[in-house]
């Protein structure tokens, strides 16, 4: 599968407008998270992850920060509008450059295909994931390394630029 990404920035952000956001640099990776805190964050039956280097990220508006314990034991920092309640980063304490911009806020998601899933032992019954996809019962044994070389090969030329 090749996916044809949109040219630098992404542009994205919350529901009311408050809180918006720009991304200079092709993102690390996309995939789905399919975790119980996902499914509750985002009422739906999972997340959607785009890795990017916090660097590349540029946010303008006021964001408050919830701090969850997720089911790996990681502590997650959750950013999100103060105003309408839509979520825009989750990050992880004490990992600087791992940051996670929630695609369905981009201006432009229509793009996005997940280069594979995560934590698909919780995953919602009516959620099929073909045999050919890269699925993990919880977070990926290898650091997201297949996750992250699966997007670069859906990216095709563009994947030069990706971290």
């Amino acid at each position: 599968m090749t996916v044809t990404m949109p040219s630098l920035p992404l542009t994205g952000g919350c529901q009311c407008g408050l809180v918006r956001y720009q991304i200079r640099a092709v993102p690390a990776m996309f995939y789905l998270c399919h975790c119980t805190e996902c499914q509750r964050q985002t009422s739906s039956a999972f997340g959607e992850s785009l890795r990017c280097d916090p660097a590349s990220v540029t946010v303008t508006g006021a964001m408050r920060t919830m701090r969850r314990v997720a089911e790996s034991g990681s502590v997650r920092l959750g950013d999100f509008c103060p105003d309408c309640g839509v979520r825009i980063l989750h990050r992880s304490e004490g990992d600087p450059g791992r940051l996670n911009v929630k695609a369905g806020t981009l201006d432009d998601a229509g793009w996005l295909v997940p280069a594979g899933h995560i934590w698909t032992r919780s995953k919602q019954a009516f959620v099929a994931i073909g045999e050919d996809e890269l699925a993990y019962p919880q977070g990926p044994d290898d650091g997201g390394a297949a996750l992250k070389a699966r997007w670069r090969q859906m990216l095709g030329n563009a994947a030069s630029e990706a971290p």
